[in-house]
């Protein structure tokens, strides 16, 4: 059998990930430009909160997950510690440009990606109940349409207005059709498809030359969109295989470990990309459940509850974490099984939607996340 070494470098080439842009103020239209940019990280498949924020001063980690907890972790205070992975992030948490929330989640507990996902993007008040997304209702108080990178448009950022989307073929000549045709095409067709083609005659120019798809030049590349002073006020980037089963890892050279050094490069990313708009930026990460809070036969972990965020930007000047901590005995876990959910992650992307954008919680609250009464955390967060 042939020995085959995949390095750090290529393991990240190899990952995927995609990349969504909207916000696009429109003069004439957008009254007032919001003051800052809102970027998600989508961790599909139920990132380990437990892992990625070990809370060492927990007396019942270590017997739960000993295997699994990494023991070069680094120390954010007496409680919590930070997975070695996140060198880039923990220097961010020095600078106090960055914040952890623990023991959070979607109001989400049966533990379907399928479902979870859903609800995470939708932000309604169950999953598969809304057409438009979180993020996408937010840019319409906000009054932004919306373009997506990418063959398609993600819930989270589906709005009522109008949204499109643009994908930057690699193909060869793919961009330099002819507009003449174009307009043969359209007057051969009725109206409403008339102006679907009007659409492509105006995205054939819109060429991208040698658009990396790696997690960290996608980060790159759409903070030097949104860095630009008409470009979009909002950014996704969808990164996988967060789930876990089976033999998870304990430090960065594990397989949950690889994941958060994706997250940690994708937050790199973004700060090169932005440059002085770092200072107007807050970038949040979403996973749709944690995992479960002992580790299974198979050193890895099942699909749970609580979880962590991650917030970073530099509209956050003081570091903190942010918990109400449940803790980790069996008779304090959901079901005896899972990281109890403390805070309300609606609240915390409310929080987001708030400093970047500019709108009310109270109008968030109803017209986003249809829980007017959903508290208010932004005090906690960005003061």
């Amino acid at each position: 059998m042939s020995k085959f070494k995949l390095t750090r470098r290529d393991f990240l080439k190899a990952s995927g990930a995609s990349l969504f842009l909207a916000g696009l103020p429109i003069p004439g239209y957008t009254q007032d430009k919001p003051p800052g940019t809102i970027s998600v990280i989508i961790l599909e498949g139920g990132m380990d909160g437990l892992t990625a924020i070990p809370p060492f001063g927990d007396p019942n980690l270590m017997s739960m997950r000993k295997a699994i907890t990494p023991e070069n972790f680094l120390k954010l205070n007496s409680f919590f510690g930070l997975h070695p992975s996140f060198n880039f992030f923990s220097g961010l948490m020095a600078k106090n440009n960055a914040a952890v929330v623990h023991a959070t989640n979607f109001p989400y507990v049966l533990r379907s990606h399928f479902e979870g996902q859903n609800l995470m993007q939708g932000g309604g008040t169950a999953p598969f109940s809304e057409t438009t997304g979180w993020l996408g209702r937010s840019l319409d108080l906000a009054k932004t349409p919306g373009r997506a990178l990418s063959l398609d448009m993600p819930l989270i950022l589906r709005g009522h207005n109008e949204v499109d989307n643009f994908f930057p073929a690699s193909i060869k000549s793919s961009s330099k059709l002819k507009d003449n045709l174009i307009d043969m095409i359209t007057r051969s067709h009725a109206n409403e498809s008339a102006a679907s083609f009007g659409k492509l005659k105006k995205k054939v120019g819109m060429e991208v030359k040698n658009m990396p798809r790696d997690p960290a030049s996608l980060a790159v590349y759409a903070g030097k969109e949104m860095a630009k002073e008409n470009g979009p006020l909002a950014s996704v980037i969808k990164v996988d295989r967060f789930d876990t089963h089976a033999n998870q890892g304990a430090d960065e050279n594990g397989n949950h470990g690889a994941q958060l050094t994706i997250v940690d490069d994708i937050l790199k990313g973004y700060k090169e990309g932005l440059g002085d708009a770092w200072d107007r930026s807050i970038i949040l990460t979403l996973t749709e459940f944690g995992r479960t809070a002992f580790a299974n036969g198979t050193n890895g972990t099942d699909h749970g509850y609580g979880s962590a965020g991650l917030l970073a930007g530099g509209m956050i000047n003081q570091s903190k974490i942010i918990a109400q901590w449940p803790g980790l005995a069996k008779r304090d876990l959901f079901e005896e099984r899972d990281l109890m959910s403390t805070i309300d992650y609606r609240s915390v992307c409310a929080a987001c939607i708030e400093k970047a954008l500019g709108l009310n919680h109270d109008i968030i609250a109803d017209k986003v996340f249809y829980t007017p009464k959903l508290p208010r955390v932004y005090d906690y967060i960005f003061s």
